[in-house]
């Protein structure tokens, strides 16, 4: 039978625009598809939770494909060596209490569980706004990447969640955005970001798990956007705190829905 350009061109349009409206309302909207967004994703897509990411890049995966300058490979420490087997991402020990793995393998693996788990990722979507009633941040205002980057003047979409989830990395995109519009006071020391400080791995592999947390009613943040919010350190290219960091905040979650 012949291939109808039509027809694959229909396949696409009808298939993602059904996508998207079902994305339009759900439990949790995830604003970054890096390591700490996707394992949040997956263990809550897991749990039976409905589960949206929004990625403003065409791939995933954050920082964790470069490994340290370029080279894809990435460290993880003993703690989080669990999270990798649970993914099934091979680890190869290095000296004790270090594990190396290959960082093509991990964000690939992580990224389809992710998917397979329930987890619908939508690329080079950036979100610009956020959607706020009642004093609660309750949904993203959405856009195509390419709009903000050719700086067209294009209105957006809305979409709604009962949890939003900033995991755009050291940027905080969205908790910047809730800062600047909302008028909320964040649940930090100062009640505004207070910035990442320089690297320490030591430090800033336990805070990010710690500061993984609720930032402003219905905010959240994981990852990197954790300790940039709190005001912690970053870490460099070790990646256990990422994945452990995703895994509490889909823990604390679930607890409290």
């Amino acid at each position: 039978m012949p291939l109808d350009e039509i027809k694959i061109s229909r396949a696409i349009i009808e298939s993602y625009k059904d996508k998207l409206v079902k994305a339009l309302d759900v439990e949790v909207a995830i604003v970054g598809a890096g390591p700490a967004g996707m394992a949040c994703a997956y263990y809550l897509a897991r749990s039976g939770k409905r589960v949206v990411i929004f990625e403003r890049k065409l791939s995933v995966g954050g920082g964790m494909w470069g490994g340290g300058i370029m080279f894809n490979e990435i460290v993880v420490q003993e703690k989080a060596k669990k999270i990798l087997d649970e993914f099934g991402v091979k680890a190869r020990l290095y000296e004790k209490g270090y594990y190396l793995a290959d960082s093509i393998e991990a964000v690939s693996t992580i990224c389809s569980k992710a998917v397979k788990a329930g987890v619908k990722i939508f690329n080079l979507m950036s979100a610009e706004d956020v959607m706020i009633r009642k004093n609660r941040i309750c949904g993203l205002v959405l856009n195509w990447t390419a709009v903000q980057m050719a700086n067209l003047h294009v209105d957006p979409i809305t979409m709604r969640a009962r949890f939003i989830i900033d995991a755009t990395g050291h940027a905080a995109e969205v908790v910047h955005i809730a800062e600047k519009k909302s008028g909320i006071r964040l649940k930090t020391k100062s009640g505004k970001i207070m910035g990442e400080k320089s690297m320490w791995a030591e430090v800033a592999e336990d805070t990010i798990v710690r500061n993984s947390k609720e930032v402003a009613p219905g905010l959240y943040v994981c990852g990197m956007c954790a300790n940039a919010v709190f005001g912690a350190p970053r870490m460099g290219p070790i990646f256990g705190g990422m994945l452990l960091s995703g895994e509490k905040l889909a823990r604390d979650i679930i607890k409290e829905s």
